[in-house]
């Protein structure tokens, strides 16, 4: 009888691991899409982004960097730094996954995915704070700004399903 809940239990294993390594996975083209587009912040035919200003004209784009300001430059290690963390935690659990005695958790994992949210909302909450001391009135955020803060809990709640989830086999 232990048999068939085993055997009822791996399908529905491979389900949560699927599910995990896709949310996983949408997190980190997230924190890619959102550190590296240009519509951190928007204005007519001007967008600005974590490392550049750029102006569209006669059908071109004129690029250029966006300045010294230290809280920029925070944000923008910030959101590297999640990237990467995020990243490394993919990694080490797909490394994991593999390894893992049966019934261990994947807590090395987890603790790379919540650094990663906690800094993702960091450099969110630094670009939030400081950006309208930079921009006009007339300025909106853009769909990367949107997508930094959708990407903190997506990240934390990644994390957090790293901590609960066992390996079985």
């Amino acid at each position: 009888m232990e048999d068939l809940a085993d055997l009822a239990a791996v399908p529905n294993m491979l389900a949560i691991l699927f599910a995990t390594l896709v949310l996983h996975l949408t997190d980190l083209i997230i924190l890619f899409v959102s550190t590296c587009a240009n519509a951190w912040r928007i204005h007519g035919t001007e967008s600005n982004d974590l490392w550049y200003h750029c102006v569209q004209s006669n059908g071109g784009h004129t690029c250029q960097g966006t300045g010294d300001e230290e809280w920029l430059q925070a944000v923008q290690a910030l959101m590297v730094l999640a990237t990467i963390f995020s990243l490394t935690s993919f990694i080490i659990f797909l490394c994991q996954l593999f390894t893992l005695v049966k019934g261990g958790r994947f807590f090395f994992t987890a603790v790379f995915q919540i650094l990663a949210s906690l800094f993702v909302m960091s450099g969110a909450i630094i670009y939030t704070v400081m950006s309208p001391k930079w921009k006009s009135n007339s300025d909106s955020y853009g769909y990367a700004f949107v997508l930094a803060w959708l990407a903190f809990p997506l990240t934390l709640i990644s994390g957090f399903i790293y901590i609960v989830l066992r390996k079985k086999e």
